[in-house]
């Protein structure tokens, strides 16, 4: 569809500058735009691209000056830059038909559905579960007994909710991630690993997204937590027993073994690693591939195996560069001194 600018301030609340009846047919990043389209600039550091870009129109805040383009001008770009894409391609393919049930669901007679649920081909739900309103079901998850799931929740193809998981309202769970399988427990008895039963579960509270392929184990006896807000990426691994805290954000590739807890505002980088037992501070920052065998205090920023803060990291990593360069000057010196330049 074409549309004009002045057409699109409206859609995302924007004040226009320049021509607002210029026509736009798409909406695409500063390095596809082409003329006709839309793009958006999200800071000042991005102008120089904004210049030589061949879009006809962009989305800025009030820091980008006028170059002859139309703009329009919004607090937020990239915000409404993603819902003027979202208007462009129209509705999600579940939110176009009704909702509906897909005849090859399987649904248990004792699960309670809310209204406007839609459940996709193959999905399975269990004995006992108690689904809210306006969930979305995709293709092939499965939902086990007892579950209970809160309203606007989505659940991506393939996703696996083990028996009693509790996922409150607003969560969203891509594809092929695991909630709420068996956490790794054995004990050793006669030369044999003998599995301890994992008897609890998992909670879910408000507002959390968990990315596609993350697992998330169920407690030993009780639940395993992650608390509202928290946003976890692809492959993340939260064992048995641990208690995420609100607001956390786990980057891709995170392993947090048993029994761990966290504070809020946490940040795990990728690749984080964190032992069990441990309790990670309100608003810690660990950074990729940082490895914590102890507690780390609130407000920290680590980094490195063993993790430690930054100031020392940032010593221990360049202290190579600086021990090269003493011993050229132990070795300019002992030549001047004619001691040959052996160290």
């Amino acid at each position: 569809m074409t549309v004009t600018v002045r057409q699109l301030a409206g859609w995302v609340g924007g004040e226009v500058v320049g021509d607002g009846e210029q026509p736009i047919r798409a909406a695409r990043t500063l390095a596809e735009a082409e003329p006709g389209d839309i793009t958006f600039v999200e800071d000042e550091k991005y102008l120089p691209a904004w210049n030589t870009s061949r879009a006809s129109a962009a989305v800025v805040n009030a820091a980008v000056p006028a170059n002859g383009r139309p703009l329009v001008r919004v607090a937020d770009p990239l915000m409404a830059f993603a819902a003027i894409i979202q208007r462009f391609r129209g509705p999600l393919p579940a939110d176009i038909a009704a909702r509906s049930i897909d005849p090859t669901a399987q649904i248990s007679p004792t699960a309670v559905l809310g209204d406007d649920v839609t459940v996709g081909p193959f999905a399975v739900i269990g004995d006992g579960a108690i689904v809210g309103r306006r969930v979305r079901i995709f293709a092939g998850v499965s939902i086990g007994r007892d579950c209970r799931i809160g309203d606007d929740v989505t659940l991506h193809p393939h996703v696996v909710l083990y028996d009693g998981c509790q996922l409150g309202d607003r969560v969203i769970v891509h594809a092929n991630a695991v909630i709420g399988a068996d956490g790794f427990g054995y004990r050793t008895q006669a030369g044999r690993h003998v599995k301890v039963p994992q008897l609890g579960w998992v909670e879910i509270a408000a507002d959390v997204e968990i990315g596609a392929c993350a697992t998330i184990d169920r407690g030993t006896f009780g639940p395993t937590r992650i608390g509202e807000g928290t946003k976890i990426d692809n492959l993340v691994m939260v064992a048995h027993n641990c208690r995420i805290g609100r607001h956390n954000l786990l980057v891709a590739q995170v392993g947090i073994a048993g029994s761990t807890t966290t504070g809020e505002y946490v940040v795990l980088a990728g690749q984080v690693g964190v032992a069990d037992h441990l309790h990670i501070g309100d608003g810690a920052v660990l950074g990729a591939q940082a490895g914590a065998t102890r507690d780390i205090p609130a407000g920290a920023r680590v980094f490195g195996t063993p993790a430690i803060p930054l100031r020392d990291h940032v010593r221990m990593t360049t202290a190579p560069e600086k021990i090269d360069r003493l011993l050229k000057d132990v070795k300019a010196i002992r030549t001047q001194l004619g001691l040959g330049d052996d160290a």
